[in-house]
């Protein structure tokens, strides 16, 4: 497999959900000592590239420490389309040629697996594969800007990922917190170093 190639990719980390399966704030949940979303932000900011944006809320916990530059919901009630059009915006105005989407509330994605992804990237997309389900990371080129940037309501750019390549995620990696069991399945999964 080929190096990583980060230059001119931007990655859009969505930290703007509303939590209300979790019972609200879920990002600012404790996790080994940290926030959920300081687990995704550390690992991602520890990566090359070219910029880094967070779409965030007001709850959101603080980002911009670990080198994120935040971006809010605006308006904040808006669904997870809005925040990838705002991520975007961002990574289009910066001349990024390629978005890595990620999600504040999947905190056990190792560093690793994003490197394979930016390794096996041909300049269209490449998902994570979690089963048979194509998921977060993945990442976009930029001729799937507007696409990305037209998405409606509350989901993700799961549709534009069906038929795209995709690595698989290591077994408990797909975690993301949704539920207070999430939380305590993740913490389970941490303390057991499978992960």
């Amino acid at each position: 497999m080929a190096d990583p190639d980060f230059a001119g990719i931007a990655v859009i980390l969505l930290a703007a959900g509303r939590g209300t399966r979790f019972g609200g704030a879920k990002l600012d949940a404790d996790l080994e000592g940290q926030p959920v979303a300081f687990h995704a932000a550390a690992m991602l900011a520890g990566l090359p590239f070219a910029r880094h944006f967070a779409v965030v809320r007001g709850d959101t916990p603080a980002l911009a420490p670990l080198g994120w530059a935040t971006l809010p919901l605006d308006p904040p009630q808006a669904p997870q389309s809005r925040s990838l059009a705002i991520g975007v915006a961002a990574a289009r105005a910066a001349g990024a040629r390629a978005v890595l989407i990620a999600l504040a509330d999947m905190p056990l994605v190792p560093a690793a697996h994003v490197a394979a992804l930016v390794s096996a990237f041909d300049g269209d997309r490449i998902a994570s594969r979690a089963g048979t389900q194509p998921m977060p990371p993945a990442l976009f080129g930029a001729m799937h800007f507007d696409a990305l940037a037209a998405l409606s309501g509350d989901r993700g750019a799961g549709a534009l990922l069906a038929d795209a390549p995709h690595l698989p995620l290591p077994p408990g990696a797909e975690l993301d917190v949704d539920r207070p069991e999430d939380l305590a399945r993740a913490q389970s999964l941490l303390w057991s170093g499978l992960l």
